[in-house]
């Protein structure tokens, strides 16, 4: 590797992957140049992320130094620029995403049964079940990180279905269930203000962040379900529109 090649900033991201959508916008936003690399489309790009200890995207990698994008303040400052985030208060980012989520669980049962093991997002091998059911695991990871302690989410959100969850019901009813489960610890939670920190695989944050960032990731991938039902004909049952999404720090992009 020469030293300019050393400099080089390099995004590593797949399709379809929210946070990948967001900080490739987010740099793009900021002027700053960077190598794309899509690891759907080229395997050996994520050999170079394990020899960096890295198995999840997206990442941004300069040299073999890098910052996980889960957190645009971290890119931030990895890439020398100072950005100040505003959220949205945390009992909004919650009413939020308990909108998000229920207006999912009637999207689900939208999807034709015939055609739930076929691909949601071009250029990545993610079947629309898997999608479908994916927005209600980040609720499940964000619970399990929150309550437990849990350091590396992705290993609940990124799980495949159980085998028995076949259909839009089940989907559906897990969904269901999630959303009572957060909405329990909400109404259960002492300190509303979300200030305490929680350590996750990309740094230590507040609690506060990773609301956002779990609030905003369900709906970006809502808004790819209702995609989907579009692209087979069918009418969503509820678009997600301002009252879900207005605040929200959402890609404009869909699937890259």
């Amino acid at each position: 590797m020469t030293a300019t090649e050393a400099q080089a900033l390099r995004v590593y991201w797949r399709p379809g992957c929210s946070s990948c959508v967001k900080v490739k916008e987010f740099l793009a936003q900021l002027g700053v140049e960077y190598e794309s690399i899509n690891v759907s489309a080229t395997p050996a790009a994520m050999d170079e992320l394990k020899e960096l200890g890295v198995r999840t995207v997206p990442v941004v990698a300069r040299g073999r130094e890098y910052v996980f994008a889960q957190a645009l303040e971290d890119v931030s400052r990895f890439v020398g620029r100072s950005v100040a985030i505003d959220r949205l208060p945390p009992h909004e980012l919650m009413a939020r995403w308990l909108a998000v989520l229920a207006a999912h669980r009637r999207n689900v049962l939208r999807l034709p049964a015939a055609r739930l093991a076929e691909r949601a997002t071009p250029g990545r091998d993610r079947s629309i079940r898997e999608l479908a059911y994916h927005v209600f695991q980040i609720a499940d990871a964000f619970l399990q990180v929150a309550e437990n302690g849990l350091v590396d989410w992705t290993i609940i959100a990124n799980a495949p279905p159980p085998a028995q969850v076949t259909g839009v019901e089940q989907i559906r009813a897990y969904g269901a269930a999630v959303s009572a489960r957060l909405q329990a610890w909400w109404d259960a939670l002492d300190d509303k203000s979300c200030t305490r920190p929680v350590t996750m695989y990309y740094g230590t944050h507040p609690l506060h962040q990773f609301l956002e960032r779990s609030t905003w990731h369900s709906a970006q991938h809502a808004r790819q379900i209702v995609a989907v039902l579009e692209g087979f004909g069918i009418e969503p049952a509820r678009r997600l529109g301002d009252k879900e999404t207005a605040g929200l720090p959402m890609p404009a992009g869909l699937w890259e």
